[in-house]
């Protein structure tokens, strides 16, 4: 006599109708080793992956969380944006006050919706915008150290925003990604690429809005911007280090105290917008 086996269903949670929430996140990225989950290190991920699962009271299973891109040891974010699953809708209200409860004072969310369960906090971006704070001072600032990049030598704001514009566009960017990267592909487009001195010439700061951004690309655009201001690279140097597609010829990093993740983008038109407003 044969017997019948009956097929085995193990139990998954995410089978049934679960709810998605996009968060946006702010941090200050001073006493985080970055945003992804590293072992015995302090992370952004950590924290509110640790916040998003006592918050949901222990689920069967861990709730994971998403996030639109990763930031480095000390880099800072306004607009992170995130997304995780539950299994049950809460308001986004009571998710956003349930989670400002449960996380640390360098962490905070901004905002809370509920969207389609499709949607992906990183594969979904249409756009991010940075910003870069330098601060220019023969020594560091003990008041500005974790919130500004030093540089010690002044840059002519006037020939930073003569070469800046040559960044825009469409482009192989392999001269200004750092070696870790894991993109094999470094054709990103930037939509604008802006620097401004704040009144008193100390300080200079860097906007950058673009497809996407390769692995510390933001920070080299502004180690080779600050050069160009400094009189070390001529004003039209890019377009020749664009072509040579070599890391080699842009060798320097902008500390990543002064960069901030501003916003990111998930509709052309907020996208279009902006362009405009900035």
């Amino acid at each position: 006599m044969g017997v019948a086996l009956m097929a085995t269903h193990v139990f998954n949670w995410r089978d049934i109708v679960t709810t998605r929430y996009k968060v946006v996140l702010a941090y200050d990225g001073t006493n985080f080793a970055g945003f992804q989950r590293q072992p015995h290190q302090r992370t952004v991920e950590q924290v509110v992956t640790k916040a998003v699962n006592k918050m949901a009271k222990d689920p069967v299973e861990p709730i994971v969380i998403y996030g639109a891109g990763r930031t480095d040891a000390g880099v800072h974010a306004f607009g992170q944006t995130l997304h995780f699953d539950l299994p049950y809708e809460i308001n986004p209200e009571g998710v956003r006050r349930g989670l400002n409860s449960m996380l640390p004072m360098d962490t905070i969310v901004k905002a809370v919706s509920i969207v389609p369960n499709d949607f992906h906090a990183r594969y979904d971006t249409v756009g991010k915008r940075y910003w870069y704070r330098a601060y220019q001072n023969e020594f560091v600032d003990p008041f500005k150290r974790h919130y500004t990049g030093h540089f010690k030598f002044a840059a002519d704001i006037d020939r930073i925003q003569q070469a800046i514009g040559d960044l825009e566009g469409r482009h192989d960017f392999s001269t200004f990604v750092a070696s870790g990267s894991q993109a094999h592909d470094h054709v990103r487009e930037i939509y604008s690429a802006k620097a401004w001195a704040l009144p008193d010439e100390r300080e200079i700061q860097f906007e950058f809005c673009g497809s996407g951004f390769l692995y510390n690309q933001v920070r080299i655009m502004v180690a080779v911007l600050m050069e160009i201001g400094q009189g070390r690279r001529a004003v039209d140097c890019i377009p020749a280090l664009l072509a040579a597609k070599d890391r080699e010829q842009a060798r320097g990093t902008a500390p990543a105290a002064g960069l901030y993740m501003k916003k990111v983008y998930y509709e052309q038109n907020e996208l279009q917008a902006d362009l405009i407003k900035y």
